[in-house]
């Protein structure tokens, strides 16, 4: 069965629009933009948008799956299983990937924090879910969906803990968590 292509120029004119909204949310709080300030920016029509996207909802859904698929996911997904350092390295992406959001988009970061929390923490749910599957064949579905959805709050909790006391570099801080995490709090 052949695969069916995309047109490069929608997939420029996409991606033109996702830039768009980016520079605009630098300048402007999310509240505040609107479509004709994304399109102008885009230098697109407001049919072309609607296109491609339903609203500035949808765009902001969009460019946080696509930033944090491309960004994040990348890294994340080359960790096979679950041991200290893919733990490690998957908070570092984390942080990173926050850190960078809040700086892009300063003004509006609050605004879409609840579904930008939303989104990173299903992620990592669907990641760590996967990553314990392979490990464990044997344990019961639900078992390692309770378990991934505690590492996936454990560790989403822990990069929002660190952005608001980041007294220390995020790989020392969670490096102060890792034996606990691995071993229990008996360890």
């Amino acid at each position: 069965m052949a695969e069916t292509k995309i047109d490069p120029r929608i997939i420029r004119t996409r991606k033109l629009i996702m830039d768009a909204f980016i520079h605009v949310l630098k300048k402007k709080e999310f509240k505040d933009i609107t479509i004709n300030d994304i399109t102008a920016e885009a230098t697109v029509n407001r049919a072309t948008f609607y296109y491609h996207f339903i609203d500035k909802y949808d765009l902001l859904d969009k460019v946080m799956k696509e930033e944090f698929m491309t960004n994040v996911f990348s890294e994340i997904a080359e960790y096979k299983e679950l041991n200290p350092t893919s733990i490690i390295n998957i908070f570092l992406s984390i942080t990173n990937f926050q850190s960078t959001l809040s700086k892009q988009c300063r003004s509006g970061f609050e605004t879409f924090k609840t579904t930008i929390e939303e989104f990173i923490q299903k992620e990592l749910e669907n990641i760590f879910y996967q990553m314990l599957l392979k490990q464990n064949s044997t344990v019961s579905d639900e078992s390692i969906r309770i378990a991934a959805v505690m590492l996936s709050w454990g560790i989403f909790g822990a990069s929002v803990d660190w952005q608001h006391n980041n007294s220390v570099p995020p790989e020392e801080y969670i490096k102060l968590a890792i034996p606990y995490v691995m071993y229990g709090v008996g360890h």
